[in-house]
């Protein structure tokens, strides 16, 4: 076969390959490290490494990338070998390579007769492949060693604390440059660090996960909450309030206590002797809702919405500013319906879903319908029936969707909406998941057109999801300069002297009057100083008031990102901001 027509590798293979490279890299260089694995990963691959005693750093990574620059130069090909398990358990027994071991032992328990191996050079690894047939399928400046990182053997922090080495890898030179650039970008836009320096919120260490919001995030937090209750709730939604401790019972009866439990927060009440959970999602209290009243065919659907906050058990190494979080709060809606109405109402979400996410900017990407999971509830028919629904409804609305086996709730199948920000990443928002068992653990009643009793289906369904993690996205989607109608400060005004102070103390409360948000730099600075200022906290409009402006009919406006000010008269600017604050601008 000639090199034209040598088949070309998929990337993840690629990726693969190179971190059987690291680990040649690192044996050369460190001979007495252990290896443990070494997959492909979504941009890349890593290798998790026992260096003994050796520590090593970010800037070793140098070295061994240049190693891996010259491995793949050298056109080396990848073999693939088959040992008996017995064979190889000893050899690595005998060659002291107890990851190895661990795992071929593992295979070995699971009834595995004959293992696969790669060698490339002179480095033969435990692997069951593919990789690519000769180095030369991948591209010269397409990888990048990234970062170190600790990692637990196997996961389990009972286990020796491994040094796990991440590269990124891609089919081209230019795909790993954009990736890196959008990477740098990422960087900039990083809500945690934005979050701080325009004053947003705040982390502390004596409640790890659960942030505090400043005045300007609070702000920012009732934008959202007052959109939420005009967009993604509206006419025919009933807003109630749950409490957030409720007895183990009901999460017994819904079935939380035998599936969630370990991402609760739990306590006894040794009073009243009884186990209580922190509340982590509102599905079960709203169908007490339900259950308090007698309801016919002609209340459904009923909609009930809350956004109190919830509290999930999160791992602390999950834990990541705004976006995953132990305290949230969800545009949560529980919709009680017959079955007949079912495709109409996830029609009605699904176009409110590309309403919302418009407004925002923020372009739907993938549609994912998660189907039942190895543990669930009910019975196998009602699954089917309930993914079936799901399936019309998309096609319905006329929306390309990808099946996601296996990753439903426990108690449904669920559609969930993954959207692109601004740099083109991808991030999972909204939620609609049809669910046909809570109601029967409740057993849940309507009367139908017949005068008999029936059980409602309910839909769960949060269209920002949680609203945390969406204003982390959004801080990072507009890197931090949010659009005037979500701005926490509109207007920052500048009194250029004392002799001006007055005059701007009157136009902030004639702005407030009309409902625009307005920050007041009456300190003794220089102007260039307090414009700085203004351009670091990216306000969208700013006014210096100086001799000029005093008569009052006038304003020099400067706008966010614009060097040169712009002359208006005083109301036509207020018209200019009530106008796009009224559009959502």
């Amino acid at each position: 076969m000639s090199e034209k027509n040598l088949p070309v590798a998929p990337v993840t293979t690629k990726r693969h390959s190179l971190a059987h490279l690291l680990a040649l890299a690192v044996v050369e260089k460190y001979p007495q490290a252990q290896l443990a694995i070494g997959p492909s990963i979504d941009v890349g691959f890593y290798y998790d490494i026992d260096f003994g005693d050796t520590k090593i750093t970010e800037g070793d990574l140098k070295g061994l990338e240049k190693r891996m620059i010259h491995l793949v130069k050298q056109n080396l090909t990848f073999t693939r070998t088959e040992k008996n398990i017995d064979e190889a358990l000893a050899e690595a027994r005998s060659e002291k390579h107890p990851y190895k071991e661990e795992l071929i032992a593992d295979l070995k328990a699971t009834g595995e007769t004959m293992l696969s191996f790669y060698t490339v050079g002179e480095f033969t690894d435990l692997c069951r492949g593919p990789h690519v047939a000769n180095t030369k399928e991948i591209a010269a400046g397409s990888f990048k060693l990234e970062k170190l990182a600790g990692a637990y053997w196997r996961g389990d922090e009972k286990n020796r604390m491994l040094t796990r080495i991440y590269g990124l890898a891609f089919d081209t030179k230019e795909e790993l440059d954009a990736y890196l650039n959008m990477q740098a970008e990422a960087e900039k836009r990083d809500h945690r660090k934005l979050g701080k320096e325009l004053g947003l919120f705040m982390n502390h260490e004596v409640a790890p996960g659960m942030p505090f919001f400043l005045p300007k995030g609070m702000t920012l937090l009732q934008e959202l909450i007052k959109f939420v209750r005009t967009f993604s709730y509206g006419t025919g939604y009933r807003e109630v309030r749950t409490p957030q401790l409720l007895n183990a019972e009901l999460w017994k009866i819904s079935g939380h206590w035998d599936h969630y439990q370990e991402d609760m927060f739990c306590l006894h009440h040794a009073e009243d002797n009884i186990d209580i959970g922190v509340k982590p999602m509102n599905c079960p209290a709203h169908m007490l809702i339900f259950k308090n009243e007698l309801h016919s065919y002609r209340d459904l659907p009923l909609r009930l919405a809350e956004t109190s906050t919830l509290y999930r058990n999160e791992k602390s190494g999950t834990l990541h500013g705004l976006t995953r979080v132990r305290s949230l709060s969800q545009d949560d809606c529980h919709i009680f319906v017959r079955p007949e109405q079912i495709l109409e109402e996830i029609a009605a979400l699904l176009t409110k879903i590309k309403n919302i996410y418009t407004i925002f900017n923020l372009k739907i990407d993938e549609i994912h319908l998660s189907t039942r999971p190895e543990k669930f509830l009910g019975e196998k028919e009602a699954w089917d029936e309930a993914e079936a629904d799901l399936k019309q409804a998309l096609e319905k609305a006329n929306l390309a969707y990808k099946i996601n086996e296996g990753d439903g709730a426990f108690y449904g199948p669920k559609i969930d909406v993954k959207v692109k920000d601004a740099i083109g990443r991808q991030w999972q928002l909204a939620t609609i998941q049809l669910d046909f068992q809570l109601p029967q653990r409740f057993e849940l009643k309507y009367t139908d057109t017949d005068g008999s009793a029936k059980t409602p289906v309910v839909i769960h369904r949060a269209l920002l999801g949680s609203i945390e993690r969406f204003l982390g996205v959004i801080i990072e989607h507009y890197a931090g300069a949010f659009p005037v109608w979500l701005s926490p400060v509109q207007v920052k005004i500048i009194s250029v002297a004392t002799s001006h102070i007055a005059h701007s103390q009157k136009l902030q409360e004639e702005l407030e009057a009309n409902g625009i948000r307005t920050d007041l730099d009456d300190s003794n600075e220089t102007v260039g100083n307090k414009i700085r200022k203004a351009v670091n906290e990216k306000v969208p409009y700013t006014l210096v008031i100086g001799d000029k402006e005093l008569a009052g009919l006038t304003v020099s406006v400067r706008d966010r990102g614009e060097r040169e000010t712009r002359e208006l008269k005083k109301d036509d600017f207020i018209s200019e901001i009530k106008e796009k604050i009224k559009n959502y601008q």
